[in-house]
């Protein structure tokens, strides 16, 4: 899969595509209905399958305060796109510039000058250009008289109720591991590289590795039972991102996630992993974290004793956890 940042890097010789346009935060089932969606058309119309976003998301850049927290950062979100085998990401950055596009300069910069889009799949409640005056209805009008057919996504719903990122939050938040793993159709999991923390933990014989979330808010916090993977792949380039196929052997350990002070007292979103039985080096490296049970919620401790307590307690919770 290649991942094109911004119009003008389209490659000149793109010769056309079926595309879907959306955040896709978390890649969730009802997502990879929308993806199997966009592969059948690419098939049928010869073309490659092409996922739009923005970076922000609009939600970000209109009301940062009020965002919701994202569920998977954007290196995550590529490596799953890429797993279900789609062709091109094209994430635009959304800034006053697009805010102010009119929907008429939508279509016909991106959509047809950009993209020379055949085949659009988008939700029939889709809002875009300034202050949100096109629609479904002005996208299928416009592709009749330019040449390019529109579908609806297909609502997928479990339960009865439908699949997406806001449900799965709402999961997370709630401590529902197992509901939203449902809605995922895999364990809920973070990734990232290693890097310095305050390593507190080797001052009290519990190392963990701290690992650089690049998120700004958390779906959830608390102390978890985690299997660990280190991938061993270069999973997210610039211009290519690959399946994650080359992983190494997984460890099991705990976790706690949550928002740590800075020096200067700025809240930091923190996931500090403790691998049981390892002492290896691990910084620079990259690890996917997949939580398995929440152990209990984040507490601020008075001393170290009483900290060193209670992740002993955490680490004999999860390795029942495990053996069970």
């Amino acid at each position: 899969m290649r991942l094109i940042r911004g119009l003008y890097n389209i490659p000149t010789d793109f010769c056309g595509c079926v595309a879907t346009i959306g955040n896709f935060d978390g890649v969730h089932l009802g997502h990879q209905a929308i993806l199997q969606q966009l592969k059948k058309q690419g098939e049928k119309h010869g073309l490659p399958t092409v996922v739009m976003m923005f970076e922000p998301q609009p939600r970000e850049f209109f009301a940062p305060d009020q965002a919701p927290a994202r569920l998977a950062n954007m290196s995550e979100k590529l490596q799953d796109l890429a797993s279900f085998g789609i062709d091109y990401v094209l994430c635009l950055p959304f800034n006053q510039k697009l805010r102010s596009m009119s929907a008429d300069q939508f279509i016909q910069s991106i959509l047809l000058d950009g993209l020379k889009i055949s085949h659009l799949i988008v939700g029939d409640d889709f809002r875009f250009g300034c202050d949100r005056t096109g629609d479904y209805q002005l996208l299928q009008k416009t592709g009749s008289e330019s040449g390019f057919s529109v579908e609806d996504t297909k609502t997928f719903e479990l339960e009865g109720e439908r699949v997406s990122s806001t449900r799965v939050r709402t999961c997370l938040s709630a401590n529902d591991l197992e509901s939203a793993n449902t809605l995922l159709g895999r364990p809920y999991r973070m990734s990232g590289r290693i890097g310095y923390g305050r390593q507190l933990g080797r001052t009290i014989g519990v190392p963990t590795a701290n690992v650089i979330l690049q998120r700004n808010k958390l779906p959830m916090t608390g102390v978890y039972a985690v299997k660990a993977t280190e991938i061993t792949v270069a999973a997210c380039h610039e211009s290519s991102v690959q399946d994650q196929d080359g992983k190494t052997v997984e460890w099991q350990g705990v976790a706690n996630i949550g928002v740590k002070p800075t020096v200067a007292g700025t809240p930091e979103p923190s996931l500090e992993v403790h691998i049981f039985d390892f002492s290896d080096d691990l910084y620079g490296k990259r690890l996917t974290i997949e939580f398995c049970q929440k152990i209990r919620e984040e507490k601020k401790f008075n001393g170290l004793d009483e900290l060193k307590a209670a992740i002993d307690n955490d680490m004999q919770v999860a390795r029942n956890f495990f053996c069970n």
